[in-house]
């Protein structure tokens, strides 16, 4: 955008605008960007915790289920992990049992138990969507009110000159057109993040949900029921190398016979 000064323009660029809008389009510019910063060190921290379940999933499934004991599988876990909290409180809970005075089924208990567990790792990976959800769904408003700012500060000046001349509107409709576009530029790609990342938060439950049906069968059946572990495929064995004759043996440096048969010696 150019706005003409003295004899000839002078580009004005975004910041240009933006300084030239005053304190009310400083304070909508400086609230953006923060949600901007906000909404993308939520959907990064959230991304490296999702990560980190989908590969504990990857090693369950590889060396928990082929552990000759629960003990033993939850040694494979790691200690910090979704995976291994919910092992560890439906162990927890297969102890407590036994110390109720008015006991109850102890299935019912356990699957309280697992259930509580998954609840708390489900809660824990939604907790800062709700900021995005707000990012996304409330910086096209405040873009707006940056633009209807801009708007009136231009119709002001429009008043004031007389006339509605480029150089005395350029500035306030320029500051508008910047706030309009900072907002989407917002609010865009944190909808994108908060629907991205509850699709994953979604298969994640799926599998640990998955996961506490098949822990709570094994630690019910004393181990006898659990899911089916795909055996790892055999390497195919190396075709052997056919033995070199022995050094002095039959055979060891005699020249090799015609092919025809035997050679006859004329006289």
């Amino acid at each position: 955008m150019a706005s003409e000064g003295g004899g000839g323009f002078q580009d004005v660029g975004i910041i240009e605008s933006i300084v030239e809008g005053g304190p009310v389009a400083w304070g909508t510019a400086i609230i953006l960007v923060l949600m901007s910063v906000a909404s993308w060190y939520v959907f990064f921290v959230k991304m490296f915790e999702q990560q980190k379940i989908l590969r504990e999933g990857r090693k369950v499934r590889a060396g928990f289920w082929g552990a000759p004991s629960i003990k033993d599988g939850t040694a494979k876990l790691e200690k910090n992990g979704a995976y291994r909290q919910i092992v560890d409180d439906g162990m927890r809970a297969q102890d407590q049992h036994t110390k109720l005075t008015d006991p109850i089924d102890q299935h019912d208990w356990m699957l309280g138990s697992l259930a509580r567990s998954q609840g708390a790792i489900n809660s824990k990976l939604s907790s800062g969507l709700a900021l995005l959800a707000t990012v996304g769904s409330t910086a096209p408003f405040i873009g707006l009110f940056g633009t209807v700012v801009g708007i009136y500060r231009a119709l002001i000046r429009i008043g004031a000159s007389g006339q509605a001349s480029i150089d005395a509107v350029a500035g306030p409709v320029g500051e508008a057109l910047v706030m309009t576009a900072l907002g989407l530029a917002v609010a865009v790609p944190a909808v994108m993040q908060y629907n991205w990342l509850m699709r994953r938060n979604k298969s994640i439950q799926e599998e640990l949900g998955k996961f506490s049906n098949d822990l709570h069968g094994y630690m019910m059946s004393g181990g006898q029921v659990k899911p089916q572990v795909a055996a790892a495929p055999a390497r195919p064995a190396a075709p052997a190398r056919p033995a070199a004759p022995a050094a002095g043996g039959p055979g060891a440096g005699a020249p090799p016979k015609p092919a025809g048969g035997p050679s006859i010696n004329k006289a």
